[in-house]
């Protein structure tokens, strides 16, 4: 996320999945050698026993753009937890060969169905920014982890927009030069 709160640049589409001017925002998980940046992608890779995330994203990840063999969930480390896509419609057509389930009734039933599948492990809750916003109201999200990039966008898809109000209560942070790694507990 960046200083101003969006999770994308201006204007994110299928070639331009960060938006414009938004790739700094993954600067910790791709283009890092900060020992601080290598520990949080491998431990959040390595706990992850299903993923959430929505429909834009998920467009965006299997568009011809998206990820492949070297780059997917986890960045370099290409993790293949199962995914649940939160959507009105599944698509008609799939790119990547990953274990993805198409959850049409809602944000609740994607997390629910996807801690089914994590077993003992964790859910993350990938995004967009809308997706994570509609779980943090819906209260099925223990803790929030934020990567704070040190950069003011000025526009783009805010993480928090039309969010009710919720307290949190810091854990941990973690500073690397191209992050701040936030987690918060919800209460």
């Amino acid at each position: 996320m960046s200083l101003d709160g969006f999770v994308t640049g201006p204007d994110p589409d299928m070639d331009h999945g960060l938006g414009h001017g938004g790739e700094p925002l993954h600067t910790w998980a791709i283009d890092s050698d900060d020992e601080i940046d290598a520990a949080v992608l491998r431990d959040a890779t390595n706990a992850s026993g299903a993923v959430v995330m929505g429909r834009r994203l998920f467009d965006i990840v299997d568009g011809p753009k998206g990820w492949n063999d070297e780059m997917g969930y986890g960045a370099a480390h290409a993790a293949q937890p199962p995914f649940f896509v939160v959507t009105h419609s599944a698509p008609e057509h799939v790119r990547l060969d990953l274990d993805f389930t198409f959850v049409t009734d809602g944000v609740e039933s994607a997390v629910k169905r996807a801690r089914d599948a994590a077993g003992t492990k964790d859910v993350y809750i990938m995004g967009g920014g809308d997706t994570v916003r509609q779980c943090v109201d819906a209260g099925v999200v223990d803790e929030l982890h934020i990567h704070l990039s040190p950069i003011v966008l000025g526009g783009g898809t805010p993480l928090f927009a039309g969010a009710a109000r919720h307290e949190m209560v810091q854990q941990s942070v973690l500073v690397s030069r191209t992050a701040t790694h936030l987690t918060y507990a919800l209460q």
